[in-house]
């Protein structure tokens, strides 16, 4: 059966605001020393197991040329324009009518666009093992990441009897408090909800018919309607009458034949500007240092320059970033606050800093 694959790169990314921005975010940018951007890592790897005239690209209609540009070899009609903001349900759900309408049925690897694998090899065999196991019936397969510390920002998945190459699904959990996640992690267990995806098209539009019912008849409509001339009206009033709706509130906590495969394969998903240490060579003082600064016994920072020199005399655990038109600076601490600027930006209508 063809093998596709769908990018979610529909996010705004305002974690790493001042670099991300409304015009570009987190997805577009390189986070990395070897210049390659988020979305571009995430098609690459993919490449021995999914060709590019497979892979579509679910995003906001305002980055359909941004898609373009940074990934020249997926076909144009495979860039899937969101009108608006709906959660990952509409989005599958609209990537799922477009393939069904292409190829009758197919499995989809359904995955975030600004994640970090260190090791692609072995990411690729936990797809395939996750491919085997969606083949067998309607099952719905997530990837779980093997939980390496109590992380309290993630969801977890509880996992039950193995089945061959999975583990039956008990339930998902929301992010718990810090004992709670210790609890987690000493039972062995439990997995981080890592947002990736495999299933049958059938499957899943299996399980949007009886769970999300509105939905799928949308979807059905945009799906008939692609490659047409009605296709962008049909899209437009389809897609903006869906309710925002996660695909795991939406179907995962609720279906039957839901598995998980357990991965350890190095996976980040380059949450905030604390990833940056952790994705990028420090230097013995703990500092990730870019770009034309200079720094005088700092440690254990992170500074991106831009145009001008940043100066950074004895500051630790801090986060500077320079752009343009904006500098932040900020606690590692506090790096979830980044949000609270944004809001604080749009409060006084500031939106050419969004």
């Amino acid at each position: 059966m063809k093998i596709t694959a769908v990018i979610m790169a529909g996010g705004r990314g305002e974690r790493f605001w001042p670099k991300s921005r409304n015009s570009r975010p987190k997805q577009f940018l390189s986070l990395t020393s070897d210049g390659e951007t988020m979305i571009q890592k995430t098609v690459r790897r993919l490449s021995p197991l999914v060709d590019s005239e497979d892979i579509f690209i679910v995003t906001n209609a305002a980055y359909t040329e941004l898609v373009k540009e940074q990934l020249p070899d997926v076909p144009a009609e495979n860039i899937l324009a969101e009108p608006c903001a709906r959660n990952t349900a509409p989005c599958i759900a609209f990537a799922a009518a477009v393939i069904s309408r292409k190829y009758d049925d197919a499995v989809m690897l359904v995955l975030p666009s600004d994640h970090l694998i260190g090791y692609e090899n072995i990411y690729i065999k936990t797809l395939k093992k996750a491919v085997s196991v969606s083949l067998e019936g309607e099952n719905l397969v997530t990837i779980g990441i093997t939980p390496t510390y109590p992380e309290t920002g993630y969801g977890y998945i509880n996992f039950g009897s193995e089945a061959g190459d999975a583990y039956e699904v008990e339930r998902f959990v929301e992010k718990p408090d810090l004992q709670t996640a210790k609890k987690y992690l000493a039972s062995g267990k439990y997995l981080w909800n890592s947002g990736m995806f495999v299933w049958k098209v059938s499957s899943i539009m299996a399980n949007l018919k009886k769970f999300m019912p509105d939905i799928y008849e949308g979807a059905l409509r945009i799906g008939e309607s692609f490659g047409t001339e009605d296709y962008t009206e049909t899209l437009v009033r389809e897609f903006t009458a869906f309710t925002s709706e996660s695909v795991d509130f939406g179907i995962m906590e609720k279906a039957d034949n839901i598995f998980t495969i357990p991965g350890s394969f190095g996976w980040d998903d380059v949450g905030s500007w604390l990833a940056v240490e952790r994705i990028n060579e420090v230097d013995d003082d703990k500092n990730y240092i870019e770009g034309d600064v200079i720094s005088v016994g700092s440690e254990r920072a992170t500074i991106c320059g831009g145009k001008r020199l940043i100066a950074a005399i004895g500051v630790e655990d801090i986060i500077i970033v320079d752009t343009d038109d904006a500098v932040l600076v900020c606690s590692k601490n506090s790096t979830q606050d980044v949000k609270k600027v944004l809001a604080q930006l749009k409060e006084n209508g500031r939106n050419d800093l969004v």
